[in-house]
């Protein structure tokens, strides 16, 4: 492993030990896996999570199905911080036009209902995670 590497990995580390201790608080529900969401309970969930990221995916899709075990691995590790929910595009279309879903997988990041950031196609797990704990920090 090169320098850089192992750098930001003790960085990620740290930040993850850092954003555990310093928020005190429990700001979900201790959900350890992605929630299923439809056009139906969509809004719903959204409102009912400090931060969720939502998965638009189709069973088709190849790097969506290379993302499912990310999604997985990140939803059990932030279990109680962050919730996960998964969007089958082809089931729910509507909620899919809502957020102008054109390639996927694309992730989207909700804070307090809103849409804090979008991530458009397959990354790796690092990258997914960093983006994600930017919005978990007490500074964001």
């Amino acid at each position: 492993m090169d320098e850089d590497s192992e750098l930001k990995r003790l960085r990620m580390k740290k930040l993850k030990e850092l954003i555990g201790q310093g928020r005190g608080e429990n700001t979900a529900p201790l959900i350890d896996r992605p929630l299923t969401l439809t056009d139906s309970n969509f809004n719903e969930e959204i409102a009912r999570h400090h931060i969720i990221v939502v998965d638009f995916w189709a069973s088709w899709c190849g790097p969506c199905r290379m993302m499912a075990p990310i999604i997985e691995s990140l939803a059990k590790e932030y279990a109680g911080r962050i919730v996960f929910g998964k969007l089958n595009v082809d089931e729910n279309p509507a909620t899919s036009r809502k957020f102008g879903i054109m390639s996927i997988p694309t992730l989207i990041i909700f804070r307090d209902g809103q849409v804090s950031d979008k991530i458009i196609g397959a990354v790796p797990k690092a990258v997914l995670e960093g983006r994600i704990l930017r919005w978990l920090s007490p500074q964001s």
